[in-house]
């Protein structure tokens, strides 16, 4: 994949980004480079090497599944601007 002048404006434009037009080039050819090197990252052969989260093994600490704090509702809800029957009330924002 490679990443061009008008690819940079586009993501720019969607990410919210003010970018302005000198480093739009410049932002092109770093973004190839770190695509580069992740193709690189794909010539290597992990199929031998298992999925893990850690490079420590470590098992996570178990508990029990038990709602402790279902009863403050209306403690939550006393914080907020605005409630309604132990709920937060929000203004529509959608049309």
């Amino acid at each position: 994949m490679s990443v061009d002048k008008e690819t940079v404006r586009r993501v720019a434009r969607l990410a919210r980004i003010a970018f302005p037009e000198e480093r739009l080039e410049p932002m092109a050819g770093e973004l190839n480079r770190i695509l580069a090197w992740v193709e690189q990252l794909n010539a290597v052969d992990t199929s031998m090497v298992e999925p893990m989260t850690s490079v420590v093994k470590v098992s996570l600490k178990m508990r029990e599944d038990a709602v402790t704090d279902g009863a403050k509702a209306p403690e939550v809800v006393r914080n907020a601007p605005s409630g309604e029957d132990n709920y937060f009330a929000v203004p529509k924002v959608v049309e």
